[in-house]
């Protein structure tokens, strides 16, 4: 209905301005008469009515100093000097500027709208052994839905039967398709390419990727950044000034010099057309959407123009290290046993001291050990104590277990633990005797070095990172991945601090960045001038922490994301600078008499339409 009501108003605008320009010509040929004033003024009815009523609507409610109101006041103005065809070709001009203006914003926003145009509005249930279409938002949790080929992923699930590719495009900004068998999870919002999919839906249509996207897009459009903020307040306050300055322009030289007053009314009248700020309050905007749009293209999600203009000034940026520079899949790497033990012994009390552990190394240990043949059923575990950041104590067997870095093991009087940790070292004692290591390794992620790299050649000016793992693991990855500085066995306390500390040195004008998981990192993401989470869509905490939600695993995206920004920053102060110098040039030139009506619609529209395309390049991203 929108759609066919936006094309029914271009067609309706765009036969009203071929007549007026139709009954222009006609009176141009008639001349001076009354038959060419007759012309010259139904084509200033037809093409600008609507203009006139737009500005006694706005000044019966006290809108005094709008774009109507200024483009009327000079026209009618023009008509009452004589001047029809003037007055009429100004508002020809003004009104086929503000149909291509239209345009221009239209196509911008149409082209971000399918963008994100993620949301699927039917879904096949299987229901009793026959598919059933209903909308989505009536699928309920755990039920089985079908995805052929072509078909839109509607909600979030889980892949129980099928294998098929699936184009994530639209989620991630990747043009590879990933390939998904039973067993992996999908994201709604992905589009199926090849073969048929049977899914088990995990997630609720209002809490689905898709949806949760489109809502922080939504979101995005009401966060306004610092410069958006300004030219609002800008154009509040500069349109009565120059509203003012065009009625002295009129009155005081006439009085003061005793000339006539018509040439100095129209040197007024071109000074009101001229002031219009239009080009500033609908370019620069339209800059931070677009930049946001361009943005959802390459698969980052920023929540704002504030964000955007923050991103901008960055130059520092600050890391969590699993699962953001690492990529947090565990593996036992070797069991290495003290005299005395066997490697058997090592994981048997290792894994059942982290068997009710959440965290990746201590699931990476019990999952060996499980793989191996190993059980934990019968094990007698009691008086577990986790010490957080550092490891776990417990009774195992009627033995009493430490496992976790060597500080804890040397501050529990630990004997015979080797004098210097290995990188990646989980240290086991048994009733206080060191009995060997468990190496758990974790893998950098393939594009890590070249973020870091990429973040360096952008001017940024430290990159630090923030871990709860030991120093040496922590050394180790910094060292590989060409990380400034290394923090290492923080808490989550401990991080807040960390950025608290840079925070409270940091130089006016510039900003720091936190990048994190978007769970365990989600105070830190808060607290940062921008919170930058990775590849966690499934994660509500992270896009409600999370300024900048990474919708891949790739750090890589982060520098993207800083050019996108910057972009963005360029186009909009090409725009302020653009408008308001063009604009500055031609009033003067207007109140000196220098300049007509036709320079002002330049100044005014044509300016305009020219920083609108100009915004529309913010959708343009380049990775």
């Amino acid at each position: 209905m929108h759609a066919q009501a936006e094309r029914s108003a271009y067609l309706s605008m765009r036969t009203r301005i071929a007549a007026a320009v139709l009954l222009f010509l006609l009176g141009m040929l008639c001349g001076e008469g009354t038959a060419g004033t007759i012309l010259f003024l139904a084509a200033y009815l037809l093409v600008g009515a609507d203009v006139l009523c737009r500005a006694a609507v706005h000044l019966h409610r006290g809108h005094i100093f709008g774009e109507h109101f200024l483009m009327s006041d000079a026209t009618i103005g023009a008509l009452a000097l004589g001047d029809y065809a003037e007055a009429v070709a100004v508002m020809l001009l003004y009104q086929l500027g503000e149909f291509l203006q239209d345009r221009a914003v239209q196509r911008a926003r149409r082209s971000i709208t399918a963008l994100m145009d993620i949301r699927p509005d039917t879904a096949r249930v299987l229901m009793d052994g026959r598919e059933e279409i209903v909308h989505p938002a009536a699928v309920a949790l755990g039920s089985t839905i079908r995805i052929y080929p072509g078909e839109r992923v509607p909600l979030d699930g889980t892949v129980t039967a099928g294998e098929s590719t699936l184009d994530t495009a639209a989620l991630t900004g990747e043009s590879l398709p990933r390939t998904v068998r039973m067993g992996d999870t999908l994201l709604s919002g992905c589009v199926n390419i090849t073969g048929a999919l049977t899914v088990r839906v995990t997630a609720a249509y209002a809490q689905s990727a898709a949806a949760r996207i489109l809502e922080l897009v939504e979101e995005a459009a009401e966060k306004k950044s610092r410069t958006e903020a300004f030219i609002t307040r800008f154009a509040r306050i500069y349109t009565p000034v120059v509203v003012c300055a065009a009625l002295g322009i009129a009155v005081l030289p006439p009085l003061v010099m005793g000339e006539p007053f018509a040439p100095w009314v129209y040197r007024a009248l071109t000074f009101l057309v001229i002031s219009c700020p239009c080009a500033l309050v609908i370019s620069v905007p339209l800059s931070f959407f677009a930049g946001v749009g361009g943005a959802s293209r390459a698969g980052i999600l920023i929540k704002g123009g504030n964000y955007l203009e923050a991103l901008a000034k960055v130059d520092t940026v600050v890391f969590d290290k699993t699962g953001t520079l690492t990529k947090g899949s565990f593996h036992v790497a070797s069991v290495i046993p003290a005299e005395g033990f066997a490697e058997e012994d090592v994981l048997f009390y290792a894994a059942n001291a982290e068997r009710y552990s959440t965290h990746p190394i201590g699931r990476s240990i019990l999952r060996a050990f499980t793989d191996s043949g190993g059980t934990i059923e019968d094990t007698d575990v009691h008086a577990m104590e986790e010490n957080a950041g550092r490891g776990i104590s417990a009774h195992i067997n009627g033995h009493f277990i430490l496992l976790g870095t060597h500080d804890l093991l040397t501050a529990k009087n630990t004997v015979n633990i080797p004098p210097v940790p290995h990188a990646g070292a989980v240290y086991l004692s048994i009733d206080g005797r060191f009995a060997g290591v468990v190496h758990v390794a974790d893998e950098i992620k393939e594009d890590a070095a070249e973020a870091i790299r990429a973040l360096k050649e952008r001017g940024i000016r430290e990159t630090v990172m923030l871990t709860g793992d030991t120093r040496p693991i922590g050394a180790s990855v910094g060292k590989r991945l060409g990380i400034d500085t290394v923090h290492a066995e923080l808490l989550p306390q401990d991080k807040v601090a960390q950025v608290e500390t840079r925070l409270a040195a940091q130089q006016e004008g510039r900003t720091l960045a936190y990048v994190g998981d978007g769970i365990n990192d989600a105070p830190v993401l808060a607290r940062a001038d921008v919170g930058i989470a990775m590849g966690v869509l499934g994660s509500d905490a992270a896009i409600e922490a999370a300024d900048v939600v990474l919708m891949t695993d790739e750090p890589r995206k982060i520098a993207t994301a800083i050019d996108i920004a910057r972009k963005t920053m360029r186009i909009a102060w090409q725009n302020i600078t653009f408008a308001i110098g063009i604009k500055g040039i031609v009033l003067v030139l207007g109140a000196i008499g220098w300049a007509g009506l036709w320079a002002a619609i330049f100044a005014d529209v044509g300016v305009t339409v020219l920083a609108i395309f100009n915004a529309m390049r913010a959708l343009s991203v380049k990775e």
